[in-house]
């Protein structure tokens, strides 16, 4: 990459605010090594802390944005994306006095940074710094020309490298007749907080608009606020039948108002979505991906037939440690939740399982606490009845607590009956000895689990259960782990096969169905197996899971064609 470094960083210059906004106010001149300040001095720069969006500011190609974080003071932020021949530049005209000296300035962050003038009628000047990964100011200073009244002041990154972030700017100097920004006041407290619609975790609030706020804070009960930039709010994780007291305040780089008057609303009460259909004694599990990853995008109601158990991934968890949350994903297809729901009500009418998968490779969920289990437990439970989901599956894959995640489980079970779905998707270093976090936690709830997928793939070499090492991507690999589980205490209907359903599916551990459909009859039947072969059958094994039923459209239903009937025909 070429970059122009013909521009020399000259060295930084901070004022210190106390003391220069005693010498503006009183006329004062300030003389030192810091600078010299005089009065008449301003900064001449409009919207310099971007805490109105970007009034006052044009970028180029739409590549600049105002943000609420990160910023370095105030509520905003400017964050501008460089594409392609774009180098994300934003500028500013400010007024300014002939003949007279500025000091620019600005604090960036991120990619490639620079900050310049051109116009000035005695030459462009400019100013730059590479990545910074923390806030950074740089400084340079220009001299008017005999009849400049106005100067072009810009910020641009590099071309193809990362966002940059500006903030605070500064155009120091004689005022060129355009004034300043005046300083912010706190705002006035809002009124005419109201409660809107509600669900079983969720009310909807909005309020009157406060002239001279930049965002607003939310309270539930005085406390946990919530900020947004608008004038409603929908605030979620709730308990079910509760009542809820809610307050808004207003704010700005000034401060924040008072407390609004509060208003109380009461979620919904909890509608029973009925026990759903039985997990049959040979079952298929699928996961459905509510986002886009390039897999095929379906809608639940396109999930092949096939599935018994559909894990509609993933749970959001929330800023309450433990609390787990749900939101649509546009971009699989759905125009309303209502449509959403009604596809996981008409898969239970068909005899499916609905559940909700908590985790992934980018979930992280932590339940390490009482308080942490209780809120799992009461927001599964809340979205359980909200949408119908039949139970919850684990795939945490960040580390969990055996002892805290059995009580979540356990609490959810009291609350669900024994209706409830309890699946879980180790890995499989996860299972390898009974002594595991998650295997701890298999055996505490195993009266009310029904079965635990581990996933047979991304994974190095592993331990059978006869001490022998077993390359992944084999039927031994299969079975000599999944006997493991038996040994350690699993029923062997709490045992099923989890594999990519296409090489797409996972980075690595891809294996043909008919290797799924061997490792099937050799632990069910002991025929089919490679050169391991278990001490005795065991007919009742669940059966199999893939990642997923998106990625297995995508190959052309060619697992679950093949796997499907071959599960649902075990003995």
């Amino acid at each position: 990459m070429h970059v122009d470094r013909t521009t020399t960083r000259p060295h930084g210059r901070r004022w210190l605010g106390g003391a220069l906004a005693l010498a503006v106010g009183s006329g004062l001149v300030l003389v030192g090594g810091a600078g010299t300040a005089q009065a008449a001095d301003v900064n001449v720069a409009k919207n310099a802390g971007f805490e109105n969006g970007l009034a006052n500011w044009s970028c180029s190609a739409g590549s600049g944005a105002a943000v609420s974080s990160p910023v370095r003071t105030g509520t905003g932020a400017l964050k501008a994306t460089p594409a392609g021949l774009d180098n994300a530049k934003c500028v500013q005209t400010v007024a300014v006095k002939p003949n007279s000296t500025y000091t620019l300035s600005a604090w960036v962050q991120g990619g490639y940074a620079y900050l310049g003038a051109n116009g000035t009628g005695t030459g462009t000047v400019s100013t730059w710094t590479p990545d910074s990964p923390s806030w950074k100011q740089l400084t340079t200073t220009f001299t008017t020309g005999a009849s400049t009244t106005s100067v072009e002041i810009y910020t641009h990154g590099w071309y193809g490298t990362s966002p940059y972030l500006v903030d605070d700017v500064s155009v120091y100097g004689p005022d060129g007749g355009g004034g300043q920004d005046p300083d912010p006041v706190v705002p006035s407290t809002p009124a005419g907080l109201a409660a809107g619609s509600v669900t079983t975790s969720s009310v909807a609030l909005s309020w009157g608009a406060v002239s001279g706020a930049t965002s607003y804070k939310v309270y539930r009960d005085g406390a946990n606020p919530q900020t947004v930039t608008g004038t409603s709010a929908t605030v979620s994780g709730l308990t079910a039948d509760t009542a809820y007291q809610f307050q808004v305040s207003a704010a700005n780089a000034a401060g924040e108002s008072a407390k609004s008057a509060a208003v109380t609303a009461r979620t919904a009460k909890p509608t029973d979505p009925g026990p759903g259909p039985a997990v049959p004694k040979h079952a298929v599990t699928g996961y459905w991906q509510n986002f886009d990853n390039g897999a095929a995008k379906q809608k639940l109601r396109d999930v092949q037939a096939a599935y018994d158990i559909i894990a509609v991934s993933f749970a959001d968890s929330t800023t309450t440690p433990g609390q787990i949350t749900f939101n649509l994903d546009p971009a699989v297809g759905y125009t309303s939740v209502a449509d959403f729901k009604a596809d996981v009500a008409a898969k239970k009418a068909a005899g499916k399982s609905v559940i909700i998968s908590v985790g992934g490779e980018k979930g992280n969920v932590t339940v390490n606490s009482d308080a942490s289990a209780t809120a799992f437990a009461d927001s599964a439970y809340a979205l359980m009845q909200e949408y119908g989901f039949n139970g919850v599956d684990i795939d945490l894959e960040h580390g969990i607590n055996s002892t805290y995640l059995a009580k979540a489980l356990r609490q959810l079970s009291a609350k669900a009956g024994s209706s409830l779905v309890i699946t879980m998707a180790p890995q499989t270093i996860d299972m390898q000895s009974t002594g595991t976090e998650y295997f701890k936690t298999a055996l505490a709830v195993k009266d009310i689990l029904t079965v635990v997928n581990t996933q047979y793939y991304n994974s190095g070499s592993m331990l059978g259960c006869d001490g022998k090492v077993y390359s992944q991507g084999s039927v031994d690999f299969l079975t000599a782990l999944a006997c493991i589980q038996i040994q350690g205490g699993l029923a062997p209907s709490q045992v099923g096969l989890g594999v990519p359903a296409s090489t797409r599916g996972a980075g690595s551990g891809y294996v043909d169905p008919q290797v799924v459909k061997n490792a099937l009859d050799c632990l069910t039947k002991l025929t089919g197996c490679g050169t391991f072969k278990p001490a005795q059958a065991w007919p009742s094994l669940r059966g199999a899971m893939t990642w997923s039923t998106n990625w297995d459209a995508t190959a052309g239903n060619a697992w679950s064609n093949a796997v499907g009937p071959h599960v649902h025909n075990l003995p």
